[in-house]
């Protein structure tokens, strides 16, 4: 959120990026990273412009209506009212002509998570004589960066989700032995059951409960209308993720075999497995000698170790997403150089999963997911224990 203690570290970036300032649109919420820095309460039904320039204090462009959404801006800083497209183009121009500004926009689409400014509001601000760039970088170093209060809350959340995934595996064994298997959405359920018993908050969908060729779709999701039973000689995959109330999500799956797993589910798993470490590896080497990596690196590191394997063709999305303040799949760098262009910095304050997986339809279905944090010359993964070799349950 932007106010007084935060404008100053907001503007160093502005002035790191070169550009006069970073100006901020939203419709009825069509950019969420606007509503986010901006945290307008109330009814926002008009076209919303504030200019944050590198220099000097914001100025807000408000409807003469909403005024009351308005009432937290800093009295210091400049608010004008507008009614008229007229008048709003005008001040547009005054505030705007000849200057560099940051916007939600992505050249070509590259990063969609970036591509926030409708072409038409784009077109008003160039005809105002503005030259607008992406705001990519500054939404990673202002809007995207977790504190340490999040990242420790966000470790807590990790080790909670990781010890009920091992639970729920056992607890699916345990059933099949005994001759009354589990149903994936019944293991679902019992999943849902303990993040509410631990306090802990998910979102509308989730988690995932996946045995043999249903994980062959990465966004499969079990149901009590096709319900599917875990059995020996099964491997199963179990994506789960939650947070702490206004907490920071932490995202994992882990993957296990009902008993001795085959010799193809180990090639498999081993494929994953070393391309999540070879993402680590060059993410922790890069930053702990202080030498930048990107998103779209790692997404390579990754897809180069499945594609040597033989998999290349089955590893259909990008290798992570953005974790940030706000979202489980945020607005910060994402690790993709598959479905979108993602060139941004890897800094510290980021988190992001690493999550490859092999998807064979009608035959088997793999992923591993864990989280990283870049900090300080360091890099945190969570869980801190995570999955080594395939659990043989």
């Amino acid at each position: 959120m932007l106010t007084t203690e935060s404008l100053p570290r907001l503007q160093a970036l502005l002035r790191e990026a070169h550009v006069d300032g970073w100006l901020l649109f939203d419709f009825h919420g069509v950019n969420p990273i606007a509503s986010g820095v901006l945290a307008l309460q109330g009814m926002v039904t008009r076209r919303v412009f504030a200019y944050i320039p590198a220099e000097g204090v914001p100025h807000a462009l408000t409807h003469a209506i909403e005024q009351a959404p308005w009432s937290h801006w800093p009295a210091e800083w400049q608010r004008e009212q507008y009614s008229s497209w007229r008048s709003l183009e005008a001040a547009l121009r005054r505030l705007l002509e000849g200057k560099k500004v940051a916007m939600e926009y992505s050249p070509g689409g590259a990063m969609p998570y970036l591509d926030r400014i409708p072409a038409g509001a784009l077109e008003m601000v160039r005809a105002a004589g503005a030259e607008v760039v992406s705001s990519g970088e500054l939404v990673s170093g202002f809007f995207a960066v977790l504190n340490a209060e999040q990242v420790a809350s966000h470790e807590r959340a990790a080790v909670i989700i990781a010890r009920i995934a091992q639970e729920g595996f056992t607890r699916a064994a345990e059933r099949a032995r005994g001759g009354t298997p589990l149903h994936e959405h019944e293991l679902q359920r019992w999943i849902l059951d303990e993040f509410a018993r631990e306090g802990l908050e998910v979102p509308d969908h989730g988690p995932d409960v996946a045995v043999g060729a249903s994980a062959a779709n990465p966004h499969y999701e079990p149901s009590a209308e096709h319900p599917v039973e875990i059995r020996e000689g099964q491997t199963v995959l179990i994506d789960l993720w939650a947070r702490e109330p206004s907490g920071i999500f932490a995202d994992q799956t882990w993957m296990a075999s009902m008993g001795a797993p085959s010799a193809r589910a180990q090639e498999v798993w081993r494929a994953i497995r070393d391309a999540r470490d070879a993402a680590i590896k060059l993410l922790t080497e890069r930053v702990e000698q202080g030498h930048p990596v990107r998103g779209g690196e790692l997404d390579d590191a990754a897809r180069d170790v499945i594609s040597e394997r033989g998999f290349g063709e089955y590893f259909t999305h990008r290798t992570g997403h953005s974790i940030d303040p706000r979202s489980l799949h945020g607005s910060g760098p994402h690790l993709d150089n598959l479905e979108s262009r993602e060139q941004r910095l890897l800094i510290p304050g980021v988190a992001f999963s690493i999550e490859p997986g092999i998807y064979i339809p009608g035959e088997i279905g793999m992923r591993t997911e864990v989280n990283a944090v870049v900090q300080d010359g360091r890099v945190l993964i969570t869980p801190m224990d995570y999955q080594k070799e395939l659990i043989v349950l």
